[in-house]
């Protein structure tokens, strides 16, 4: 709890400090006077003055701002006028207002190429058995398959760094309606083979775990099917399952690896009743053959088997690390990629074709906070890009209240030469508050409803 505090309160505290700088640096180079520069909302917990600018830290994190000097705000000075953001070119005050989501992009771009300078310990791409009948199984793949490279169109094929890498990448082919061509071969490296997934073919749908597992068929990393330490009186345990024993075959049928294993486990019990596996297990030089009887559980209506035992080792894993003019490119590449996903999965929300619980609040992005803190720094920066990414990609969103919105504001100053009459303004912010609520409502619903039972 004390980590995801923590962590927590560092990633709004950089994030918004980035941000609000963004604003404050360019509005400063355009001589704009900035009267404060507060991080967070509401009671002032520390107040400093530096020249003509007071920055302070509020009780309320979720956000901050700049304010500036504004003849529509408040009286100013004759001589100070000049000084007034009102008072500058529209190039001048679209720049400042955009500052602040670039900024955030730029923190992204420089996070994501720290993280491949630290380099990052993943699992390696190589697949589980893929869940019948989907995309994968179709194509051919198959469990110990090494996936080294992909392409799409005509483009040149390029070196599959990891499994996260070769989800990101499916990802991004399903989104787009293009096939992903896959160089595949065995875990040792030999025998490689071209497969074809036909993600062109797929409804369009919501692109998430779900999809790439159900549809594409894309398994957890391959691991063998190597017991753990059972749980004592578990059925595992009063099979006379071991540490280390290697499951080659359940009722007869070959398993090859351990989310197989788990799948079976699981499906025998989907109907109600668990009757009891023969398993076929390698012992040191021995194979022996043990009735397993998995126990029934019942979770959000249902029905799966287990044994209490670990099952499989941790996967091969992979260092991913780039130099450093790599690691800027894939940084600045990787902001990009990810700030168009940002915008398309909005867009699916909008039309339907993507669920609203995408939208999340504070206490997930906290939860993530902590569990990427725990792994290490390298995924904790990864995390602070991906949440940096969200903040710019959001305020340019043309919703009144937000960045996006002032800058619709000045597109239309541009295009008619005249600014949004007043009246609009009032009815615009109004109308952007309303939205503001209802997302925010959103997010903290998504937030809690599965905490509390609700979905």
């Amino acid at each position: 709890m004390l980590t995801t505090i923590l962590a927590f309160i560092v990633t709004l505290a950089i994030l918004i400090v980035v941000h609000e700088y963004g604003h404050y640096k360019v509005a400063r180079l355009c001589g704009v006077k900035v009267l404060r520069f507060s991080v967070g909302f509401g009671r002032t917990l520390w107040r400093r003055q530096r020249g003509d600018t007071e920055f302070v830290v509020a009780a309320l994190p979720l956000g901050g701002y700049v304010k500036m000097l504004d003849e529509r705000e408040e009286a100013v000075l004759p001589g100070e006028r000049d000084q007034a953001f009102n008072r500058k070119s529209l190039k001048q005050r679209t720049a400042i207002v955009a500052a602040g989501p670039a900024a955030n992009l730029i923190l992204a771009a420089l996070l994501y190429a720290t993280q491949n300078w630290i380099g990052v310990e993943e699992p390696k791409a190589v697949l589980s058995t893929p869940v019948a009948g989907s995309l994968a199984e179709r194509a051919g793949l198959r469990s110990g398959d090494w996936v080294q490279r992909w392409s799409r169109d005509d483009d040149e094929a390029q070196d599959v760094r990891s499994m996260t890498d070769l989800r990101w990448q499916i990802m991004q082919a399903a989104l787009d309606g293009e096939r992903l061509r896959l160089e595949v071969s065995d875990a040792a490296g030999r025998g490689t083979r071209p497969v074809t997934l036909a993600l062109d073919s797929t409804e369009k749908r919501e692109v998430d775990g779900k999809f790439l597992t159900q549809v594409v068929g894309l398994a957890p990393p391959f691991a063998p099917p190597v017991m753990g330490d059972p749980v004592a009186g578990g059925p595992a345990d009063k099979a006379g399952l071991k540490n280390g024993d290697v499951v080659l075959r359940v009722d007869g049928q070959a398993i090859a690896d351990a989310h197989q294993l788990r799948t079976r486990i699981r499906q025998l019990a989907a109907d109600g009743s668990a009757r009891p596996m023969l398993w076929t297990v390698q012992r040191a030089a021995t194979t022996l053959e043990l009735t397993v009887q998995p126990r029934v559980m019942n979770e959000n209506n249902q029905r799966f088997g287990r044994v209490d035992a670990v099952i499989g080792k941790v996967p091969e894993a992979v260092t991913v690390r780039t130099g450093i003019w790599d690691g800027i490119v894939r940084g600045v590449s990787l902001t990009w990629e990810q700030s168009v996903l940002t915008v398309k999965m909005f867009g699916r929300m909008l039309i339907g074709e993507a669920s609203l619980k995408n939208i999340s609040g504070p206490i997930t992005i906290a939860d993530y906070a902590g569990q990427s803190a725990e792994r290490g720094l390298a995924y904790y920066i990864g995390f602070l890009a991906l949440v940096s990414v969200g903040l710019g990609v959001i305020n340019l969103m043309p919703v009144p209240m937000l960045d996006g919105g002032h800058l619709m504001y000045y597109l239309f100053e541009g295009l008619t030469g005249r600014p949004v009459p007043d009246e609009w303004l009032v009815w615009l912010q109004r109308a952007g508050a309303a939205v503001l609520l209802m997302m925010m409502t959103l997010a903290f619903y998504n937030d809690l409803a599965p905490r509390l039972g609700l979905q």
